[in-house]
Parts: C-alpha cells; sequence; structure tokens
C-alpha cells in the first residue's frame, strides 16, 4: 500500500483537500453566503479534484521512469503497467464526477475544466517537464488553480445582483490565497529540482540549478521568497491591521517561516538542509490554510 501512497504523492494531495475544505469551512460557512453545493457535493469536488492529481501525480513518475533508462518497479513495487492502469482509472473518475458536479450546478461547460487539468497533467509529464522555468511554473499554477475552482463550483453559481458584492469579497480572498499558494509552490519546486539535481542532469533534463549552479539556484530561492513576504506584509496591513490576533498569528505561524526559509536559503545548498526547508514550504502552505479561520473574526 505504501508504494501506491508514494506513488499518487498522498502527502501534496492532502495539503490541497486540507486546503479547499478550509476554503468551504473557514470562508464560506461562517459568513452565510449563498452556497451550491451541500456536504455531498463538496466531498464529490474533493474526491474529483484529488483524482485528478493523483493521476497527473501517476503519469510524471511514469515519464520520470522511462527517462531515467532501465524499467524497473516505481518504487519498488509498481509495474509500468498497473501505473498507466491507475493513471486511467483516476482520470475517468475525476473527469466523471467532475460532469456530475457540473450537471448538478446546472454548469456542464464547468466540467471542461477538469478535462483541461487532465490534458496539462499529460503534456507537462511528457513536454514541458523538459522546459527550463515552466516546469516549475505549471505545477504551481495547477495547485492555484484546485484552489479556484471552489469558488468556481461554490460560488460562482451562486451570484445574484443583491450579494454580488459579498460573494466578490469572498472569491478575492480565495484569489489572493491561490498566488500566494501559487509562489511557495514554485520555490518548492525549484527546491526539489536542487535536491535532484544528479538525477536530472543524468536523464538530460535542464533545470534552473543544473543551469546556474546550486549554490546559485539556491540563493534565487532566497530572492524569490522575498515575494510571498511582501505580499503577507501588504495583507496584514491592508486587511488585519486592525485585528492584532490576527496579525500575530500571521506575524509568527507565516512570516517568521517565510523568513526561515529565506535566510536558510541564501546560507546552505546541502540536500539535507533543503528537504527540511521543502518540509517548510509545506508546513507554510498548511499554517495559511487555517488562517483562512481567522476572516470570521477580521469581517465579522
Amino acid at each position: 500500500m505504501l508504494p501506491y501512497l508514494k506513488l499518487i504523492k498522498i502527502n501534496n494531495l492532502l495539503i490541497i483537500v486540507l486546503a479547499q475544505l478550509c476554503i468551504k469551512y473557514g470562508l464560506f460557512e461562517p459568513f452565510n453566503i449563498a452556497i451550491t453545493l451541500n456536504g455531498f457535493g463538496i466531498s464529490l469536488l474533493l474526491i474529483a479534484t484529488a483524482s485528478i492529481g493523483a493521476a497527473g501525480n501517476i503519469i510524471i513518475e511514469i515519464y520520470d521512469q522511462e527517462n531515467s533508462g532501465p524499467k524497473n518497479l516505481l518504487y519498488g513495487a509498481i509495474s509500468e503497467k498497473s501505473a498507466n492502469r491507475l493513471f486511467i482509472i483516476f482520470n475517468v473518475i475525476g473527469v466523471l464526477i467532475g460532469f456530475y458536479l457540473a450537471n448538478l450546478i446546472q454548469r456542464p461547460g464547468f466540467a471542461a475544466l477538469f478535462i483541461l487539468i487532465s490534458g496539462v497533467f499529460y503534456i507537462y509529464a511528457s513536454y514541458l517537464k523538459e522546459l527550463i522555468v515552466i516546469k516549475n511554473i505549471i505545477p504551481a499554477l495547477l495547485i492555484a488553480l484546485s484552489l479556484i475552482v471552489v469558488g468556481i463550483f461554490d460560488l460562482l453559481p451562486a451570484i445574484t445582483e443583491k450579494n454580488k458584492e459579498s460573494q466578490s469579497v469572498i472569491f478575492a480572498i480565495i484569489m489572493d490565497y491561490s498566488i500566494f499558494a501559487f509562489m511557495i509552490v514554485v520555490l518548492r519546486e525549484i527546491l526539489k529540482d536542487c535536491i535532484n539535481i544528479d538525477r536530472d542532469h543524468n536523464i538530460g533534463i535542464r533545470t534552473i540549478p543544473i543551469i546556474l549552479g546550486k549554490n546559485r539556484a539556491t540563493k534565487i530561492i532566497g530572492l524569490l521568497t522575498l515575494l510571498p513576504i511582501i505580499s503577507v506584509v501588504y495583507y496584514i496591513y491592508t486587511y488585519l491591521f486592525s485585528n492584532s490576533k490576527a496579525v500575530l498569528f500571521v506575524l509568527f505561524f507565516i512570516i517568521a517561516p517565510l523568513l526561515y526559509f529565506m535566510i536558510s536559503s541564501f546560507s546552505t545548498s546541502t540536500t539535507k538542509h533543503l528537504i527540511r526547508l521543502r518540509l517548510v514550504s509545506k508546513l507554510i502552505l498548511i499554517i495559511a490554510s487555517f488562517s483562512l479561520f481567522l476572516y470570521q473574526f477580521v469581517l465579522i
């Protein structure tokens, strides 16, 4: 079972599901805004996005295996044939549920979103993954879209002229968090390239660390970390400044880890430390998700 969980990157999928649940129950429910999906509907949305994400992770692993030369079992236990079968199964589950949800909310065109994401994963694994910079941006865009999709399916169909203003405010918050997640995942993807520099070099993939060197790449990570830090500071000043508890939460649990992440990126490039920084980036995403529960105390 463990090899299969590693294959679908269960940890990353759980972070996405957690963020989606925090949007639903930390942002939507406390404000009693008009929504479209009940508990069953949001559960289906979580399953659909997790299934598409799992399929995407599988196809990436399959292509990595093919590029690495001799055909070995993925994670020592899963054949390429079995992995391909799982890729198809997860895609079918995600797309079919997407079609059902789109028709459930009377927006059949929304089903195309799941087909699009599935297609982008396949193109990314087979071609885009070998393009420098693009290979770091695409996964981040897909993660951001997995958050936006909650607003698309749950908020947009319920918008009327009367509630347009309040719905727009909530959707704007989702967009802000999606942008933040995008920036953090870009940093994490470059970190992953630094960790896998030897493997990528052997299979001929051009990455930022291979082109510029690992030391320069980690310094670029440190510089890029300024973007989410500046964004969060601006967010505190604009939206949270009147609530001291919210400000302290963000300073201690988001800004402080980001500062540690940035300083550490400048000071080391050892694989062990980079793996630790990747874990820090995941913790930042998790804490940012829980921070959505703060808005009921800030905006109400």
